[in-house]
């Protein structure tokens, strides 16, 4: 191993795990929500930061190996996803019609534990985050030799973070846009549909 390539390492795993993240799915609806809201921001996006770096240490570490050799893993995961997801997409509904007005400031208030309750869920119930960041990124990974293999996954880490701290405390910066009740129930109504979308895709695949 040599400087360059696990910097090379480095890059590429930040590179390909942003790629991964970035997208919108229900653990960036959530920490966006929240975000715009400036409710229990720090928290949930450190418990999205340490499940993801979590969950690609385990990709690297060959769990991609595991979901191979039992794929009822994945079966289990599908299913309380798609539980899960409609659930989600009920409640997003329901708020995006609801009478009572929502704003950046208002609203009923969601506890700190239901909060972080409803952040696990959204990643660790999700099969698509073992799909991306353990079976696609171990895959990945898996093509480095064993130091630079690290280095990928310290990339990938790095690439979270920064995404879920912009995504959460830069949301901020859409407040204004959600003073009105209406943009609120745009959002809602955007994220009841993206869910809805994700579980009958998980349902299909």
């Amino acid at each position: 191993m040599n400087a360059s390539s696990a910097a090379l390492a480095a890059i590429s795993g930040l590179g390909f795990g942003l790629s991964l993240i970035v997208a919108i799915g229900a653990q960036n609806a959530f920490v966006l929500r929240q975000g715009i809201r400036r409710e229990h921001v720090l928290p949930v996006v450190a418990v999205c930061a340490v499940s993801d770096i979590a969950l690609i240490a385990i990709g690297v570490a060959g769990f991609g190996a595991i979901t191979r050799a039992a794929p009822m893993v994945m079966t289990v995961a599908k299913y309380a996803g798609v539980a899960f997801l409609l659930g989600y997409a009920f409640l997003a509904a329901k708020r995006a019609f609801s009478a009572s007005a929502l704003t950046a400031g208002g609203g009923t208030p969601i506890a700190l534990g239901a909060a972080i309750a409803t952040c696990l869920a959204v990643t660790w119930l999700n099969p698509h985050a073992y799909l991306d960041t353990m079976v696609l990124l171990g895959s990945f990974a898996s093509t480095y030799a064993a130091p630079d293999r690290w280095f990928l996954a310290a990339g990938a880490m790095v690439g979270s973070i920064l995404w879920f701290v912009a995504l959460g405390f830069g949301a901020r910066l859409l407040a204004p846009w959600f003073a009105r009740p209406v943009a609120w129930r745009v959002l809602d109504s955007i994220i009841a549909l993206v869910m809805t979308a994700l579980a009958i895709g998980l349902l299909v695949s």
